[in-house]
């Protein structure tokens, strides 16, 4: 156990971990691949006489005969490797020769090196990590556990992830059998879309040759069942699904012959039994998918070989993707019916949870991508907002690190627990890829129970840098009540492209279509499209009676004035076979906003042609977290009216919203006798909001704490204009030493592994000279060290003695680093003819139990004079 803890390695069969921290699974993998020795002598005895199986070999004989061999092979092999190793130099040489003799440019030699090293180094990487994947699948779950103990923090536990390695070993036996279900699947689903999508980039004629999915079935690492605030109709359940297989998929495009091997998919898969019934097998259906985008890789081979390059192999990557999620990822779903009595109603009718609009304010102090004449330019960042199968791109703002989009989307939510929005930033490029400026992530669910969220989230992955977002959840109602209210925020935003309703329409199945073609049936699908969303059916070839089932969602602006449009069209003609305009409005009279099942007499087609279809109108209200609904309780019993806060649109920056840190200021200026009680309700609350519903495994930015203002950027120089105005100073005293003192708040979140520092204000610098008032500004360093990765630094404030910054800063840390850490709080001013003089100084041991056990510290510091051997 403590050579596994320490990375060493473990005993035969046992996997250990490597300096680089991948997997070695030692034993396990070479007794794998000597698997196949038996098995190819097995092949060889069926050839031949198997009389001969049961005869014993002299030892002796047995180990002349085998050193005779490997010496004969071995001379064999010292001869081939010289006379291939000779032949290689001569051809190496005679190029570069032939190339001198042309007088050809260096270029044509240098190209093709560069591209070959950066081929074989991508490819050795991707290879190392498939065959780590690989081992993990194979791997039993307890030895991968005990691999990575070393990795792994203590508080990391399976609370209510239970194993199922009985459900493994189901799958391995029906894994032969299942290779046809998901063969269909692919032909049939994923092949079409693939190849409307290839040809937008003029890729035509793809088709899937051969399927074989292997032997290797998909591993489940662990089931989690909710018993909790579900339906008593049905069951949910979520699988950490792995799959890293053996399959060999060919298929051909433009003429090229390639094929998808070392295919592997790691996500976690929800998996729905609903309705439970009476009759067996006591559950109607199945819903199918993914909460969120899977992680997706696979090796191109074949002549198809040659796009598996970084940047080329990306457009067939991204496309396999998206069919992925078209099919399983939210709000998409796999539905399979069970029973035949079950409507497909309630299966493959959307059933969205609500609503996530989402403002994409702006963002600070980005990284520096572009390359200017004098070095480093700025950037031209854009953001990509992922919910699910939904994207959203801003617009691309040119030549900033600091860019403001102003960028409203909404996102319909199916699922809010465990689902994630995602947030990427990237640097447009004319040419190449663009290059990734960070990444953030934030759990739907906090926004549900607080109902709106405004935060800046520090970007991973990214030297620095922070977005801020506004996030709201609206709810649906069904009473038409309600759209007032909606209208009113919508025009309060003055966006355009926001929404009041989400209009769900299923389309059922179609009759008595008339034909497109003589003597021939057509070829139907059906367009549908409110607003500038247009949605396709499937196609159902040669019928005049096509039946569908499927479900769609449309976010409506205002259903007083829009209209759903229904076309159907026969794919080879494109003749339009019947239409049909619904306006919205008549749906608000109906009972529960809401049509089922109902026949729709089509325009411009026979008499007897009809479809079934069924529509559900809800409005959207806004959500009442319990954030809110506390301090509403707070303000009635205060006196103060608690109105509905509205999500306004002004500029996040020229606001002045309260802070957490206001409830600091306002406790401390009562009583000093009140100083630890004012410490610990003010660090609580910032606590609370660094650590919202945080899980285990689960990682989200949302965690660093939800300022209503950006911290202040090493990188800003404006004037103060932008502070945050607070209140006049907590505390007449300038300290033990006489000069000042200085407010932080210092709080350790262990989930994030995070040190936060507010530095709040300075109060009563000793004013020497009236006529040279000190610019004072804070540096903070950790100790020991000393560093200059350690360094932080506010704005300077101009010519004032009571200076307020209210600047945010992090440390990654851990609980360990903080033992024997402290923080090193330097004030200063820039007016000095010899560098920057300093004001005072105080150092702050972090290993407090305050600070370490979550609590965070929010408090006054005296500040000391420097000590001559500082």
């Amino acid at each position: 156990m403590s050579d596994l803890t320490n990375g060493g390695g473990g005993g035969p069969g046992e996997p250990s971990l490597t300096p680089e921290g991948s997997l070695n699974y030692g034993g396990e993998t070479d007794s794998l691949l000597t698997e196949a020795g038996p098995t190819s002598a097995v092949e060889e005895l069926d050839g031949g006489d198997m009389t001969g199986a049961s005869k014993e070999q002299d030892p002796a004989t047995a180990a002349a005969a085998a050193g005779t061999s490997s010496v004969a092979s071995a001379a064999g092999d010292s001869t081939a490797s010289l006379v291939y190793s000779f032949a290689k130099k001569v051809v190496t040489v005679g190029i570069i020769y032939f190339v001198g003799y042309m007088g050809w440019s260096v270029a044509w030699l240098i190209t093709p090196v560069i591209l070959s090293v950066a081929r074989d180094q991508w490819r050795t990487k991707n290879e190392t990590r498939r065959n780590v994947a690989k081992a993990s699948a194979l791997a039993n779950d307890k030895d991968v556990i005990l691999a990575r103990l070393g990795d792994l923090p203590a508080w990391v536990f399976f609370p209510d992830v239970e194993r199922c390695e009985w459900l493994n070993r189901i799958l391995k036996q029906v894994w032969p059998n299942a290779n046809f279900f998901a063969k269909n699947l692919i032909k049939e689903s994923i092949e079409p879309n693939i190849q409307q999508a290839l040809a937008g980039y003029k890729l035509n004629g793809f088709k899937f040759d051969r399927m074989i999915l292997g032997t290797i079935p998909p591993r489940i690492g662990g089931v989690k069942v909710y018993d909790k605030n579900v339906s008593r109709n049905e069951i949910i359940m979520d699988l950490d699904l792995f799959y890293a297989g053996d399959c060999d998929i060919n298929f051909s495009l433009s003429g090229l012959r390639g094929g998808i091997k070392d295919f592997q998919i790691h996500g976690t898969v929800r998996v729905i039994m609903k309705p439970l019934i009476s009759q067996m097998p006591l559950v109607g259906g199945l819903q199918i998918f993914f909460l969120n985008n899977p992680n997706i890789d696979f090796n191109l081979v074949g002549v198809v070989d040659l796009l598996d390059m970084p940047g080329l192999s990306d457009i067939l990557r991204k496309i396999i993707v998206e069919q992925v999620a078209a099919i399983m990822v939210l709000p998409n779903k796999l539905p399979i019916i069970l029973n035949d009595g079950v409507p497909a109603l309630s299966l493959k009718m959307p059933e969205p949870e609500g609503v996530l609009r989402i403002h994409v304010v702006e963002a600070k102090d980005l990284m520096k991508k572009d390359i200017g004449v004098l070095g480093k330019g700025k950037s031209d960042p854009y953001t990509i907002v992922s919910v699910g199968a939904q994207q959203f791109r801003t617009q691309t703002i040119d030549n900033t690190v600091n860019p403001k989009w102003d960028y409203w989307c909404e996102a319909c939510v199916d699922v809010s627990h465990q689902t994630l929005i995602g947030i990427k930033l990237f640097d447009w490029d004319r040419t190449g890829d663009h290059d990734p400026l960070g990444r953030a992530t934030v759990e739907i669910s906090s926004v549900t129970k607080n109902g709106e969220i405004d935060t800046w989230l520090t970007l991973e992955q990214a030297k620095h840098g922070l977005i801020h977002l506004r996030l709201t959840w609206f709810t649906l109602s069904a009473e038409k009540n309600d759209l007032k209210a909606a209208l009113e925020e919508t025009q309060l935003l003055r966006v355009t492209s926001m929404s009041t309703a989400l209009l769900t329409v299923f389309i059922d199945s179609a009759k008595n279509l008339p034909q497109a073609r003589q003597q021939s049936q057509p070829d139907p699908y059906m367009i549908l499209s409110v607003g500038k969303k247009t949605e396709q059916t499937s196609v159902q070839m040669r019928t005049d009676a096509p039946v569908w089932e499927q479900g769609f969602t449309f976010l409506v602006g205002n259903p007083d004035n829009d209209t759903l449009q229904l076309k159907i069209l026969d794919q080879k003609t494109g003749t339009n076979i019947g239409h049909l305009t619904y306006i919205l409005s008549t749906l608000m009279e109906k009972k529960n906003l809401e049509v089922v099942s109902q026949p729709f007499q089509l325009q411009k087609s026979g008499p007897e042609t009809k479809i079934i279809m069924s529509m559900s109108l809800r409005i959207l209200k806004r959500g009442r977290g319990s954030v809110d609904d506390a301090a509403s309780e707070k303000g009635s019993e205060s006196g103060i009216g608690s109105g509905e806060s509205v999500l306004s649109r002004t500029s996040s920056v020229k606001a002045a919203p309260t802070t957490v840190t206001d409830s600091t200021s306002s406790e401390a200026s009562s009583s000093a006798l009140r100083k630890q009680e004012s410490r610990k309700s003010a660090s609580s609350a910032i606590i609370d909001q660094m650590s919202i519903q945080e899980e285990p495994f689960v990682l989200s930015t949302l965690n660093t704490v939800m300022m209503a203002t950006p911290p202040r950027s090493p990188n800003l120089s404006e004037n103060g204009s932008e502070l945050l105005r607070r209140s006049p100073s907590t505390t007449s005293s300038a300290g033990a030493a006489g000069l000042g003192r200085i407010q932080l708040t210092i709080a350790h979140s262990i989930q994030r592994q995070r040190l936060l520092v507010i530095v709040h204000k300075i109060a009563n610098i000793p004013l020497k000279d009236p006529t040279n008032i000190p610019d004072p500004y804070v540096k903070l360093y950790l100790l020991p060290g000393r560093t200059a990765d350690s360094k932080r630094k506010t704005n300077v404030v101009k010519d004032n003695c009571n200076p307020v910054f209210d600047a945010t800063f992090e440390y990654i840390m851990s609980p360990a680093e903080l033992i024997n850490s402290e923080l090193e709080v330097t004030v200063c001013t820039q007016k000095g003819f010899f560098g920057s003089p300093i004001i005072g100084r105080q150092k702050i041991i972090l290993n407090d139990p305050e600070i370490t056990c979550g609590q965070g510290v929010s408090a006054w510091y005296d500040l000391l004079p420097e000590l001559k051997n500082e």
